[in-house]
């Protein structure tokens, strides 16, 4: 019997060094994962004022793309840069082509 009641009483005291040894284990998991929370919450921050400006300089991009695409500024520059002019009927040619490709 006495065998019995000292194994009990041995387990009863690995059982309290155990639960003291994992409250301060457990409270050092918490920070680390405190800190990992932190710095992923920063790094989400700096990531969404990222997008925010990207998105803003495409919305400038696709502004830009409209400006320099317009056929009035096509037709202005091939006019007056390159010396270009509207074909009038007489200029164009139409080529037909017929027979068998060899």
């Amino acid at each position: 019997m006495k065998m019995i009641a000292k194994l009990k009483d041995f387990l009863f005291k690995v059982l309290i060094c155990l639960l003291v040894l994992a409250i301060p284990a457990m409270l050092c998991v918490y920070a680390v994962q405190a800190r990992q929370y932190t710095i992923l919450t920063k790094e989400v921050r700096e990531l969404e004022k990222k997008q925010e400006k990207l998105i803003e300089e495409n919305k400038k991009l696709v502004s830009d793309i409209a400006v320099l695409s317009s056929a009035d500024r096509i037709e202005k520059i091939a006019v007056e840069e390159l010396g270009m002019h509207k074909a009038e009927t007489e200029d164009i040619v139409r080529v037909e082509m017929t027979g068998e490709k060899k």
